[in-house]
């Protein structure tokens, strides 16, 4: 498992404030308890399913076919494909899907001694200070150098120190000495082993992360990242490098899948929210409302804002791909009073019940943990009740849960 598997599971990152329009209020007497179910170990799934069409597909009715549909306890569950997502969707429909990519945020190195304590040349802890590996997991760009990032373990790593890191195995040409690829200064610190790292030296940092960097799978998935999952744990219309984890509900997409959708006359807009700690964050509050996300990039284009509200204006329904999607709809709607304005910044937007729905009309998404905010803002969207039915129905019908699972298209 990975190092950070414990610190994930133990640190609640939070940014210092968090403006007024990205508060909502659950109900009074919700807890963090509230979103719990419990889920058979082996059905959390290890790898992607062989194509990526192959997913299952829960489809949850929120009207239940009585009313209008809309967030209610009411509904009811079909079992389906995949691959047979155009059927329930209609001519005029818009597919909204996050184009963020994800980055080889996983690095592994060592200090370079920098601010090494006081050990005599002699003394084999210096050896072994200087050579214990180091965990490194980006989360945020701040500048163009700049990074913060989790550092594991990081209680020793310093303001001051340098970390260094070489080739991937398989980057390695075996016919050359291997320096450092990639050095970083430590130029901040944070709780929970939050850092903020300076990368030294000239050309691109992505094409230096290609070569250093490993897949940030998350920590459920017990295994070292694969060659793989360079390929699946990204989207096909990944294009905006960013990103920390995987928008998941895309992965299930294919190029044939969004060509037969778009013949059925379904819209699809890609905006952008890059993933980090905000998405993945736990929640130690037992009051769920006292709980604040970590800080997010995200980016609407202009062309992508007027296609969004001319379908608004035209009272089309908005289906959103992925959690990330519905955040980053819901954040510039609730900033601009049910419009969307081209631009981009950071969104903190927390989602729980009670939330009031200005833009997102129909959702796709992976199973979530127990107890995350991706499960309470799925719980915002068809209710608390519905959707522990419909993971309790997945459970027993054993779907693959989470995300190299299977999927939930929620109308």
């Amino acid at each position: 498992m990975h190092l950070f598997a414990r610190s994930l599971t133990v640190a609640a990152l939070t940014a210092d404030a968090v403006t007024d329009h990205c508060v909502t209020r659950a109900p009074s007497d919700m807890r963090l308890e509230d979103f719990d179910y419990h889920l058979p170990p082996e059905l959390v799934a290890q790898y992607p399913a062989r194509r990526r069409e192959d997913a299952r597909m829960l489809v949850v009715d929120r009207s239940g076919g009585d009313g209008p549909p809309g967030p209610s306890e009411k509904g009811s569950f079909l079992d389906a494909q995949f691959r047979d997502l155009p059927r329930f969707l209609e001519p005029g429909d818009v597919l909204v899907v996050n184009n963020s990519r994800v980055l080889p945020a996983r690095l592994l190195g060592r200090r370079a001694g920098v601010r090494a304590q006081a050990i005599g040349k002699h003394n084999p802890a210096r050896g072994e200070y200087l050579t214990s590996p180091i965990e490194v997991l980006l989360v945020r760009r701040l500048d163009e150098d700049t990074w913060e990032a989790l550092v594991r373990p990081g209680r020793k790593v310093r303001p001051g120190e340098r970390l260094i890191f070489t080739a991937r195995e398989e980057t390695r040409d075996p016919s050359e000495k291997q320096p450092p690829l990639l050095e970083a200064e430590v130029i901040g610190r944070g709780e929970y082993g939050l850092r903020a790292l300076r990368f030294a030296g000239d050309g691109s940092l992505e094409k230096k992360l290609e070569r250093v960097g490993h897949v940030p799978l998350p920590p459920y998935i017990h295994r070292p990242d694969e060659k793989l999952d360079r390929l699946r744990y990204q989207t096909v219309y990944a294009r905006r490098p960013g990103s920390v984890a995987a928008p998941t509900a895309g992965l299930h997409l294919t190029k044939r899948m969004l060509g037969e959708l778009e013949k059925r006359g379904v819209e699809i807009i890609a905006v952008t929210l890059h993933v980090g700690l905000g998405t993945f964050q736990p929640v130690h509050e037992s009051e769920i409302e006292q709980h604040k996300l970590h800080p997010e990039r995200f980016e609407i284009t202009p062309e992508a804002a007027a296609r969004l509200n001319r379908a608004l204006d035209q009272k089309r329904r908005i289906v959103a791909v992925g959690t990330t999607s519905v955040r980053t709809l819901e954040h510039a709607a609730l900033a601009c009073r049910g419009r969307i304005e081209p631009g981009g910044g950071d969104t903190q937007l927390f989602i729980m019940p009670g939330f009031p729905f200005r833009v997102v009309g129909g959702l796709l998404t992976n199973f979530h943990l127990p107890r995350t905010t991706l499960l309470m803002l799925v719980a915002a969207f068809a209710g608390r009740e519905l959707i522990l039915a419909a993971y309790a129905h997945a459970v027993r019908e054993r779907y693959r849960f989470y995300s190299y699972g299977d999927c939930m298209l929620i109308l």
